[in-house]
């Protein structure tokens, strides 16, 4: 097993921010029909645009969880002009696992789903 696999799998078995964020300025929730994954991000955003914290839930494959628990890591301290500009190629080297198509779709419904956050966000 390769270490970006056990990464994974320890984001999926204990995924950090995991939980409703109470103080949130901007909530999305996104579903993949395919699977039944849903994830749901709520951001708290400062009044510099920055990304002070992201937390989610939802219910999902390990993918989708550990995707979303990596990318609730690396967003903080990030400006919202930046991470408009994240794509799912970038996603994927977060993520650092390579995934076949159908996985793929699982670990872009975070980054979907913070997406919509932020354009969310007046």
């Amino acid at each position: 097993m390769n270490i970006y696999r056990e990464q994974l799998l320890d984001h999926y078995q204990n995924p950090r921010n995991f939980g409703k964020l109470e103080q949130a300025t901007s909530v999305s929730t996104n579903e993949n029909v395919s699977c039944g994954d849903t994830i749901t991000v709520f951001l708290k955003i400062n009044s510099k645009n920055i990304v002070e914290k992201m937390m989610f839930d939802g219910e999902g494959c390990a993918v989708s969880i550990a995707s979303a628990s990596l990318l609730s890591e690396y967003v903080v301290g990030k400006a919202i002009i930046t991470l408009k500009k994240l794509t799912i190629d970038d996603l994927l080297k977060i993520i650092g696992a390579e995934l076949t198509p159908s996985r793929i779709k699982c670990a872009a419904l975070s980054l979907s789903s913070l997406q919509q956050a932020l354009n969310n966000f007046r």
